[in-house]
């Protein structure tokens, strides 16, 4: 069954590792037939949270902010997956994701008890390091997040000992984030 995906791509970079492992998963994703939709947010101009909580009152445009969440609003609601991608910043995600990601709650405020919306969800993220130390402040942190959302966990891709722009490319790691695309 076609299942529309959501990639929220917080890398800075447009030709670093993340979005190449993006394009590689969305490749993957779209040959088993899903619609993929991206969204690479460092060219769009989101603001952080206020957390004002007065969002809620229009679905359509739920936060009292009126930026390019408007656009990811949309896709949000539909999606089946939602994918964060992310360079690691400090054993946790780019600011870039984390802001847009903070944001998503003025679709908990359409809904009562501020009920988010159940997702699946896959981590794609690139770093410099690659050890199982290195990984686990970012996976503890994505996994209470989907533990708090009520979210399901789909995997993850980690491109571990790339930190220059386009080291990924070549390595087996672009082949499994196909391939994990296309297993959706």
């Amino acid at each position: 069954m076609s299942k529309n995906i959501l990639i929220l791509n917080g890398s800075p970079r447009m030709k670093g590792n993340t979005a190449m492992l993006c394009d590689a998963f969305a490749e993957g994703a779209k040959s088993a037939g899903h619609t993929v939709t991206r969204f690479d947010l460092q060219k769009m101009n989101i603001h952080g949270c206020l957390g004002c909580v007065k969002g809620g009152k229009a679905p359509a445009a739920p936060c009292v902010q009126k930026d390019d969440m408007l656009q990811i609003y949309p896709a949000y609601k539909e999606a089946d997956i939602v994918v964060l991608a992310s360079p690691m910043y400090y054993w946790g995600f780019s600011g870039q994701l984390k802001t847009a990601f903070d944001r998503l709650f003025a679709v908990a405020e359409c809904n009562p008890g501020y009920a988010n919306p159940k997702k699946d969800c896959a981590l794609i993220m690139a770093a410099e390091g690659n050890s199982a130390d290195n990984w686990k402040p970012a996976l503890d942190y994505y996994q209470a997040l989907l533990g708090f959302l009520e979210w399901k966990d789909l995997g993850h891709v980690l491109a571990g000992g790339v930190f220059d722009a386009g080291a990924v490319a070549g390595t087996p790691v672009i082949d499994e984030a196909f391939r994990f695309g296309a297993s959706l």
